[in-house]
């Protein structure tokens, strides 16, 4: 599983960089727009929402649970200082997916009992695009946390925070069940070309 996580870089904004992303083959797309004005999300919201089901891709909006039912979104994904996931689905209800961000086994625990659909689970290391940045994992932290928490929980468990495609054999290895990348895939030379790369090293190693 590959998620793309929008951001401003280089030649994209976030709708080129959504188009980009699907066109190579994503299929999940998270809306992040920390900072932006409610206009300014929903205008954008809604040209990703349109592309998203166009490509038939899961569409999540970052934080905003009041926005998911507006822009016709499939959930949300919730940061560690965000709404608490047992409110989200008080709001959204059992049929929208809500994501949980989370940085140690303890958090990925409480997500999982308060009702998450899936974990992300990072940073692995420091990235630029995220501000206060929770302390980096690296490869031993994924596989410890891994470890610790599939003795209790099969909930997906997505990692993130400055990947490159090198990383993923080792990330994908420790048992996560997918990548979240941002960065990496708009800095390319070609976006659409670096995705489908990145979504051929996912296959080799679910294969």
């Amino acid at each position: 599983m590959l998620q793309f996580i929008t951001h401003r870089r280089g030649i994209h904004s976030e709708t080129s960089g959504v188009r980009a992303v699907l066109e190579g083959g994503c299929r999940w797309i998270q809306l992040r727009m920390k900072g932006a004005t409610d206009n300014e999300l929903l205008s954008t919201g809604h040209t990703v929402s349109r592309l998203c089901r166009s490509f038939g891709a899961v569409f999540i909006v970052d934080d905003r649970a009041d926005l998911v039912e507006v822009l016709g979104a499939d959930g949300v994904h919730l940061g560690k200082n965000d709404m608490p996931v047992a409110e989200a689905r008080g709001i959204l209800g059992k049929s929208k997916i809500i994501g949980a961000t989370a940085n140690t086994v303890a958090d990925m625990f409480a997500a999982a009992e308060a009702g998450a659909d899936y974990i992300g689970l990072g940073p692995f290391r420091f990235t630029t695009t995220k501000e206060r940045l929770s302390p980096v994992l690296g490869i031993e932290g994924y596989r410890v946390a891994m470890a610790a928490f599939r003795q209790n929980y099969n909930l997906p468990v997505v990692a993130i925070g400055g990947i490159t495609a090198t990383d993923i054999p080792a990330i994908l290895a420790t048992g996560v069940n997918g990548i979240a990348m941002s960065g990496a895939l708009l800095a390319a030379e070609d976006t659409t070309a670096e995705t489908s790369k990145i979504l051929e090293l996912c296959r080799n190693r679910a294969s």
